[in-house]
């Protein structure tokens, strides 16, 4: 059998969340350095059928302004991302109504050493959804793979 698990990295980005019109948890930076790979992973609970809101998750990226500090963010491009093609960022919308549980995965090829995801909610959620978000990075340039 083949190691993986000394080759990866996970990284909660928002930790099971109800998101629930103004309870949308704040923009969160993902560090990739020493890491060639990202894997975005989102689990969301069913949206009811009741629920008028639209979630959307957008994905950012930036260069190192060689201090360790994020640099200036702009939306990620379509060449940047496997399993998705992103509009103004947005990699994933949950529409109004009824949406059923699911988990999702994206894949993020860019050669930006800082990602950043943010969760934004319109409209009205008379019951949230329950939404968590991690980042698995991989091709680490060490073996067991460090935070």
């Amino acid at each position: 059998m083949k190691d993986l698990y000394n080759h990866l990295t996970l990284v909660q980005a928002v930790a099971p969340v109800n998101v629930l019109d103004a309870t949308v948890p704040s923009a969160v930076e993902v560090d990739l350095a020493n890491f060639n790979s990202a894997v975005i992973e989102v689990s969301c609970g069913a949206k009811g059928a009741g629920d008028t809101g639209t979630i959307t998750l957008t994905l950012t990226h930036a260069d190192d302004d060689g201090t360790g500090v994020a640099g200036s963010y702009a939306n990620v491009a379509t060449a940047d991302m496997l399993g998705v093609t992103p509009s103004s960022g947005v990699i994933l919308t949950l529409a109004s109504g009824a949406v059923s549980a699911a988990a999702y995965k994206f894949g993020y090829v860019g050669g930006k050493r800082f990602i950043k995801l943010t969760l934004a909610e319109a409209g009205s959620n008379a019951t949230g959804t329950i939404m968590s978000l991690s980042v698995i990075k991989g091709h680490g340039l060490d073996v067991p793979a460090i935070s």
